[in-house]
């Protein structure tokens, strides 16, 4: 069973940054992507980044330019930068893994709540 565990929500204000960590368990030989996805209350599901096995990343529009994907296979641990945030980036922010390149994959954490005030 893969599991995922999220740290590094919080508030700040506007133009702040903070930095979101997720580590994999122990058991989670073999994942691929790993990523992050957000949801503000009322809102739809956003996947933010994506950072596969080969290098290769993708973020969403909406953050491009101010958050940045990082990861560390040997201590199984996808990291997520975030610079310049905005009132908009309020929203719980989910840890995402899959064996495949795709998310959101199979596997999501339990969330961790970012709060941006202006």
């Amino acid at each position: 069973q893969v599991q995922l565990a999220e740290s590094g929500g919080g508030l700040v204000q506007a133009g702040g940054s903070l930095r979101l960590s997720c580590t994999v368990s122990r058991s989670a030989f073999s994942i691929n992507a790993m990523g992050w996805s957000r949801q503000a209350p009322g809102k739809r599901s956003e996947l933010v980044a994506v950072s596969r096995n080969d290098g290769s990343t993708n973020y969403a529009d909406s953050v491009k330019g101010r958050f940045t994907i990082s990861r560390d296979n040997a201590k199984k641990t996808v990291y997520l930068q975030m610079n310049s945030l905005k009132p908009e980036d309020t929203a719980v922010y989910y840890c995402n893994a899959d064996r495949s390149p795709y998310l959101p994959g199979d596997y999501r954490g339990k969330g961790t709540l970012v709060t941006v005030s202006s």
